[in-house]
């Protein structure tokens, strides 16, 4: 079987600098029937691994450290057996939600990870957080964002360990340079395509946010 993307919708609360917010968050699983990436595991880590049914999990990956991106991702990984992966210039943001574990591995710039046949390539794209990345799938022709890149504009960069202007350069240089064919699977929300934002980006320079 090919390798795809799979989408699991969870709710719960995302907390930072001492305020709350409801959200809604995609937890995306690329792969295929025999194995599987999950990637940002939120709020409910039994829905998530029910979307797994069974298959082998390659790796959970934390495309950040907000809390709502990582608060499964522990107890995911130890009913399925995988390793957490995490940029750790994002660790002081995943010790806000986990201070007592730390994550298995590393995420680089660059680094390669491999489910189903097909590369998964990290892109690090600092701005709503210092570590934020993005991961590049060439083979599905897609992208997923996790809160660097959403249908309209850029994530949030108000809060701490976030800068507008860095969020910029990484969307100019390390996403709108993608094929604009190239779906973009966001953090929350709906999906886009490179194309469908990249003539916005002087919008959102000008307004910024």
């Amino acid at each position: 079987m090919a390798a795809r993307i799979e989408h699991v919708v969870t709710s719960g609360v995302f907390s930072l600098d001492g305020q709350d917010f409801d959200v809604d968050n995609n937890v995306w699983l690329v792969g295929d029937d025999a194995e599987v990436i999950v990637v940002d595991p939120s709020h409910d880590p039994a829905a998530v691994q029910r979307a797994v049914a069974g298959r082998e999990v390659v790796a959970v990956v934390c495309t950040h450290g907000h809390n709502d991106h990582v608060n499964g991702a522990v107890a995911l990984a130890a009913e399925v057996g995988a390793p957490v992966l995490l940029n750790p210039a994002d660790q002081e943001l995943w010790a806000q939600a986990h201070p007592d574990a730390t994550p298995d591995g590393e995420l680089s710039d660059g680094q390669v990870l491999r489910v189903a046949g097909t590369e998964v390539r990290v892109l690090s794209t600092p701005g709503h957080t210092w570590g934020s990345v993005c991961l590049y799938i060439p083979d599905l022709a897609a992208v997923l964002t996790g809160d660097t890149l959403f249908a309209g504009g850029p994530g949030a960069t108000g809060r701490s360990f976030s800068d507008f202007p860095t969020i910029i350069e990484s969307i100019r240089e390390r996403l709108l340079t993608l094929p604009p064919e190239t779906e973009v699977h966001t953090g929350h929300g709906d999906r886009t395509t490179i194309g469908a934002e990249a003539p916005a980006l002087p919008e959102w320079i000008a307004r910024g946010h």
